[in-house]
């Protein structure tokens, strides 16, 4: 699927750098093009893969550079200010060769959070095709104001956009994990699991040619409004030596009997959607779903890619369950993506609406306390005239 990836605000732009990094090293072409946007001239020269000359800031003549500073009402009207700015780095993409746009933004700032859901109003206005948002939730723990942002932002991203596929940080947070550390991490868990999906359709010219096509129009499909979450599991292929059995009968340790690696498919399907989802949620309430499988084409069982899917079917009760494969010559390990779109119950966000509605009341109630208590201290009862 390719992909023309904009990130928007300090974390949109450093994930589209480790979207960049991630497909280096897969050598799977899948990024048409990176640009990055910001208010802060800082992140911008921060970034490593995006070019120069796509790296767009915004809201100079309101905040000079330096950001909005979590306010992201501001990030919305700087954004809308400079639209004209960001689209002169869209016009130098070739868009006849995009399946889609992809608009990352962390949530609880202020560029990206305010700016981001302007944008993608913008683009489904101009071009025709898919217009997606991947929106990362801030950690419960870094404050109300970025949890009221994050509240705020997604109600309008989601609305925006044609799907939102959403990261939670609270769900990969570790103990003891420093803050930059802890960012690092999760940028590249979301470029792994993300960029692996979206990497699935696309091939070199020596690859092995998958048995299930995933192209685009699956991903497009799938992707067909609301909120989506995506799953990932792994298991190591067996390289090492075989035991008197195989090399008795001469048979490859690396390559188990059918019912070994249909057992484990179905294994790892299983796994990644009932494990740690990008947005953890109740599975049952997917509307829609994708399985790919990954690994070297001869440890990818058809039948239990099959059985995996006919399983989250009943999980789902629905109908539209698509599935495929995406061979990976010379992998150690076989992979299931999940992919689920269009869930509903999803504790996170009624939790991250009920803080912020919280926030939102102590933030007025503190206003108005604060209003109070300024013009007490500067009552007089009239014996004090101001200068003008």
């Amino acid at each position: 699927m390719k992909l023309a990836l904009i990130g928007f605000g300090q974390a949109g732009g450093k994930v589209v750098d480790a979207f960049c990094a991630f497909e280096e090293m897969i050598d799977r072409s899948f990024i048409e093009a990176s640009i990055a946007v910001n208010s802060a001239t800082a992140d911008l020269r921060g970034l490593e893969h995006v070019a120069q000359e796509d790296r767009v800031l915004i809201g100079q003549s309101r905040v000079k550079g330096h950001g909005v500073g979590a306010d992201n009402d501001l990030g919305a009207q700087v954004t809308e200010m400079d639209l004209d700015e960001i689209q002169a780095a869209i016009d130098r993409v070739p868009v006849h060769d995009l399946d889609a746009f992809l608009i990352v933004a962390g949530l609880g700032g202020g560029t990206g959070s305010g700016g981001a859901p302007v944008l993608a109003k913008h683009l489904d206005r101009i071009y025709t095709e898919p217009v997606y948002g991947l929106g990362i939730l801030p950690g419960m723990d870094e404050g109300g104001i970025y949890t009221l942002n994050a509240a705020r932002s997604f109600r309008t991203f989601v609305r925006e956009v044609d799907s939102l596929l959403v990261f939670d940080n609270d769900a990969w947070r570790r103990m003891g994990e420093s803050v930059g550390d802890s960012y690092d991490r999760t940028n590249r868990e979301i470029a792994e699991r993300f960029g692996r999906l979206f990497a699935a359709g696309e091939v070199n010219e020596d690859d092995d040619v998958a048995e299930s096509v995933v192209d685009s129009s699956e991903i497009i499909n799938t992707l067909s409004g609301g909120i989506a979450t995506v799953g990932y599991a792994t298991e190591p292929l067996n390289t090492s030596g075989g035991g008197l059995l195989s090399r008795v009968t001469g048979d490859s340790p690396s390559t188990p009997d059918e019912t070994t690696s249909t057992n484990r498919m179905t294994s790892l399907i299983r796994k990644a959607t009932l494990g740690r989802l990008t947005l953890p949620c109740d599975v049952s309430s997917a509307e829609r779903g994708l399985v790919v499988a990954t690994g070297p084409s001869e440890s990818l069982s058809r039948k239990g890619i099959e059985r995996g899917r006919t399983w989250l079917e009943e999980e789902t009760a629905s109908m539209e369950i698509r599935g495929g494969d995406y061979p990976i010559p010379d992998a150690g390990e076989v992979g299931s993506i999940v992919l689920l779109s269009g869930v509903t119950d999803i504790d996170r966000v009624e939790q991250l609406q009920g803080v912020a509605v919280e926030a939102q009341e102590t933030t007025a109630d503190v206003q108005q306390r604060s209003d109070e208590q300024f013009d007490s201290l500067l009552d007089t009862g009239g014996e004090l005239n101001a200068l003008f």
